[in-house]
C-alpha cells in the first residue's frame, strides 16, 4: 500500500512539475513581489529603521522569505482549483491509483516551486549585501524551518483550492498571509509599535518564526524562538492537513 502511494505520488508530482517548468513565469512572478519589497525597504526605508546595529537587509530577509512562500502557495490553490474544474479529479478517480496521491502531488510540487523562488530571493539579497556568519548547522536549521512553513502553508492552500468557486477565490486566500508579516517583527522591531498593535504582533505566528530565522542566520542562540515557532508551524500544519484531507474525502464520497 505504501509503495503504491509513493509510486502514484511520484508519477503525479512529475506531471505537476512539468506544468510548472512549462510556465516558469509562475516561479518568476512568485519572486517578483518579495524582491520588490526587499529592494524598497532596504534602499528607501532601511536607513530610518533602528535594528540595533544589524544591517537592515540581514534583519529584513527572514520576513521576505515568508512573504515569498505566502505568494507561492497561492499558485498551489490555483492549480488545485484548475484540476478540480477541469474534471481531472474525476478522471483520476476512475484509475487504480491511491486517492491521496492527488493532493500529495500538488503539495510536493509546491515545495519544489517555492524552493526555486526562495533561492532567487536569497541570491538577490546576497547581491545587495546580505551576509550571514551562521554555521552550516544553523543554515540547515533555518532551511528546515522555511521548508516546514512551506509545507504548512501549502496544506492551508489546499483548502481554498478544494472549496473555492472561482480562480480568484482560490488564490485570494494568500492576501492575509502576505499582509501578516507587516504586523510582526519582520520589518520593524515590535517595541516601536503602539500598545495594541505591539500585543498582536508579539502573539501571532509570524513574529516567532521570523525571530527564530533571524537569530539562526545571525549566528545567535535561538532556542526559545525556535520552539515557539515550531509549535505554531506544527499546529497550523496539523490543523490544515486534517481539514484539507477531510474536505477531499467528502468530495470523493
Amino acid at each position: 500500500m505504501t509503495a503504491h502511494l509513493v509510486g502514484d505520488t511520484a508519477a503525479l508530482t512529475g506531471r505537476s512539475l512539468k506544468h510548472v517548468t512549462r510556465s516558469l513565469d509562475t516561479v518568476i512572478t512568485t519572486a517578483i513581489m518579495p524582491i520588490a519589497f526587499l529592494l524598497l525597504f532596504v534602499f528607501v526605508f532601511g536607513g530610518a529603521i533602528d535594528t540595533g546595529g544589524q544591517a537592515y537587509v540581514d534583519y529584513l530577509l527572514p520576513g521576505i522569505l515568508l512573504i515569498t512562500v505566502a505568494t507561492g502557495v497561492s499558485y498551489t490553490a490555483y492549480r488545485l482549483f484548475q484540476d478540480k474544474q477541469n474534471g481531472i479529479f474525476e478522471r483520476f478517480r476512475s484509475l487504480p491509483i491511491a486517492r491521496s496521491a492527488v493532493l500529495w502531488a500538488h503539495v510536493l510540487t509546491s515545495l519544489v516551486a517555492n524552493a526555486a523562488s526562495l533561492v532567487v530571493v536569497v541570491a538577490v539579497a546576497l547581491l545587495i549585501g546580505f551576509r550571514s556568519p551562521a554555521s552550516p548547522l544553523a543554515w540547515l536549521a533555518a532551511a528546515g524551518i522555511v521548508l516546514l512553513v512551506t509545507l504548512a502553508l501549502t496544506w492551508l492552500a489546499v483548502i481554498p483550492g478544494l472549496v473555492a468557486k472561482s480562480p480568484d477565490g482560490a488564490s485570494a486566500f494568500s492576501y492575509p498571509l502576505v499582509l501578516l508579516p507587516f504586523v510582526s517583527s519582520a520589518f520593524v522591531p515590535t517595541g516601536s509599535m503602539p500598545g495594541p498593535v505591539r500585543w498582536f504582533a508579539e502573539h501571532q505566528p509570524v513574529t516567532p518564526v521570523v525571530d527564530a530565522l533571524r537569530d539562526l542566520l545571525a549566528g545567535r542562540q535561538a532556542d526559545a524562538d525556535v520552539w515557539v515557532a515550531l509549535a505554531w508551524i506544527v499546529g497550523i500544519l496539523v490543523a490544515a492537513f486534517v481539514v484539507a484531507t477531510a474536505l477531499f474525502r467528502r468530495r470523493r464520497a
